[in-house]
């Protein structure tokens, strides 16, 4: 739907002419009920906690993983060491702050998120998606050395892991043995599940990395090797015909070869493996109660549909209240294509952030609210099968720049965009402003806070933005975890090694945290939010005010937020009764009052 046929429909709306009946997207359906329940927390491992320093990587663990470079003084980075900064070993290579900061390992390990998970119980968290926890070199491990071993540097005994898993054979599950990575992540699982918490992993099926079993084996033996047909090669090493060795890395990225593909998606060697390794955290020892809760699957739409159409079916024979969630960062009528109750459950659902940056983050480019109704009313009723209200509602992720530098930068260009705003908003663009952000740009956050925690589909923040945390896009978005007991060097240092105008402190931001746990309790204490039916009942383009209504049975929440400059008044006279804020407490009689400027209301009816 374009924004002006939008506009009119939504003319239709306010008019009386016509609601939208979303007891119909949300009855019965394909998706799991738990998960338009909770509150997503997204947990990239290397930069959480380092729970156990005596598992940390040694450089020759980052052997096969850009930039390349274990001959260089080499050693942990400290956690609370200022980001743009080069250490005194890093400025021994001679190279630029973007080489060093990819050679950067900081300790972050299982142990780290068990220890913490107390925390996001506190802070309301009840269902946890892992950035990829499986073996491989890099920082971000999406260069997957095996998908069957959680990595040896996030467990308690990394050496004796190694020895272990020698006499395995890669593809061969009745030769697989439990390393104690593998055992320390089924006791985080277990853990977070005795707090009622659900939790997922990262599935990377397009590609694996190059120092793969697979991998390695089909470099060395070429045509010959037992995994040849599972890589996407070019040519083969062929001195009679004058011919090298070529494969295709995804989008180009050599680290990254990539699984092959037919008319049916991923070939049967690979496939198989992967069904395998599926089985083996969803039912570990053929106990589904002991698994994973589901997926979330990395760069999905390189994958063919066949294949996931397969793949889900064997999720759901093993589980079938698992959840299945993708990265498919496109429009809406490209997305549908996955979401129609045979591939996927959800999205990541940078769409919710895209019109959320357009209309309370944006300044010169806002939209007006009728628009952003228009955005909102499009990704509730675009979804069939309860869809709607198990999509991860985020803002920002491990690709993209934080909320708070985000709102810094709001003016930068548009987030929708995001191929080009992906690349606009790196550290390394002298245009973008790497510094914390301010008193009223974290007002901004908190009223985005208010929509996320409020609006249909399952909330999800980004580790550390309820902290205050700030950065521009990869690498900078994965900075160290802001905890209280450890002790932060100020940020004094521009990328391009020059100081910064005035220094950023860096600690945990108590107020932000406060507003975020008293969003979530909001949330988690009326079911209203999590599975009610959705209105909208205000778009004021004068005023800057948007507002809808989130009902279940009798209980009944309007939501109002004002993105102006300016308090703003409302009356919604028509919604007869008394209501109560239940962000200040404040008591609204027949539905109208006043808003402070970028602030809002979540009036829930006596």
């Amino acid at each position: 739907m374009n924004i002006i046929n939008a506009i009119l429909n939504l003319s239709i709306l306010f008019s009386g002419g016509g609601d939208l009946d979303t007891s119909k997207i949300n009855g019965g359906g394909f998706v799991p009920a738990w998960a338009k329940e909770v509150v997503w927390y997204q947990i990239f491992p290397e930069r959480f906690r380092n729970g156990d320093p005596s598992n940390d990587p040694k450089v020759e663990d980052t052997d096969g993983a850009y930039p390349h470079d274990i001959t260089s003084p080499w050693e942990i980075h400290p956690w609370g060491s200022d980001w743009y900064k080069l250490r005194p070993y890093e400025t021994e290579n001679g190279k630029s702050i973007w080489f060093n900061i990819q050679r950067r390992r900081y300790g972050g390990d299982l142990q780290g998120i068990i220890d913490k998970l107390d925390y996001l119980q506190d802070l309301g968290i009840t269902a946890l998606y892992l950035n990829p926890v499986f073996t491989s070199p890099s920082l971000h491990k999406y260069d997957g050395v095996t998908f069957h071993h959680i990595d040896p540097n996030f467990g308690p005994d990394p050496e004796g892991d190694r020895r272990l898993t020698e006499s395995e054979v890669f593809d061969d599950p009745s030769t697989w043995v439990w390393t104690s990575a593998d055992k320390l992540a089924l006791l985080l699982i277990e853990e977070a599940h005795k707090r009622g918490m659900k939790i997922i992993f990262d599935g990377v099926f397009n590609h694996m990395g190059i120092k793969s079993v697979p991998f390695e084996d089909v470099v060395k033996n070429q045509q010959k090797s037992r995994y040849a047909d599972w890589f996407s090669v070019k040519s083969w090493d062929d001195p009679e015909k004058g011919s090298k060795f070529e494969y295709e890395g995804w989008f180009g990225v050599k680290e990254l070869p990539e699984i092959k593909e037919d008319e049916n998606g991923i070939v049967a060697g690979p496939k198989k493996y992967i069904f395998d390794i599926t089985k083996r955290w969803m039912a570990p020892n053929g106990d589904p109660s002991k698994g994973i809760n589901g997926w979330r699957l990395d760069v999905a739409f390189c994958i063919q549909h066949k294949f996931w159409k397969d793949w889900r079916k064997e999720v759901k024979a093993i589980n079938p209240e698992a959840y299945i969630t993708a990265e498919v960062i496109d429009t809406i009528s490209v997305v549908k294509e996955y979401l129609g109750g045979d591939e996927f459950d959800a999205v990541m659902n940078y769409n919710f952030g895209f019109a959320a940056a357009d209309f309370i983050v944006a300044e010169k480019t806002r939209i007006p609210a009728t628009a952003f109704a228009a955005m909102m009313e499009d990704l509730v009723t675009a979804f069939p099968g309860g869809v709607p209200y198990v999509q991860q509602n985020l803002f920002g992720s491990h690709d993209a720049n934080r909320i708070g530098s985000h709102i810094v930068n709001r003016d930068l260009a548009r987030y929708r965009y995001w191929g080009n705003y992906f690349n606009v908003s790196k550290g390394d663009n002298p245009s973008y402003n790497t510094r914390k952000p301010d008193a009223a740009e974290k007002q901004i956050q908190k009223l985005f806070v208010i929509l996320q925690m409020t609006s249909v589909g399952a909330p999800m923040i980004y580790y550390g933005d309820e902290a205050g945390m700030w950065g521009a896009n990869d690498p900078d978005c994965r900075k160290p975890m802001i905890w209280d007991d450890i002790r932060y060097e100020d940020e004094t240092t521009l990328p391009d090694q020059s100081a910064k105008p005035a220094a950023d402190k860096v600690e945990t931001d108590h107020d932000l945290l406060a507003h975020y746990k008293k969003l979530i309790k909001i949330r988690n204490e009326n079911k209203a939010l999590q599975t009610g039916d959705f209105k909208t009942v205000l778009a004021d383009d004068d005023k800057e005010l948007y507002g809808f209504e989130r009902t279940l049975n009798s209980d009944k929440i309007i939501v109002i937020i004002n993105v102006s400059s300016s308090e703003q008044s409302f009356d919604l006279s028509e919604h007869s009764g008394t209501y109560t804020d239940l962000i200040s407490g404040s008591s609204y009689n027949q539905c109208k009052g006043s808003i402070p400027a970028r602030w809002g209301v979540v009036l829930k009816r006596n």
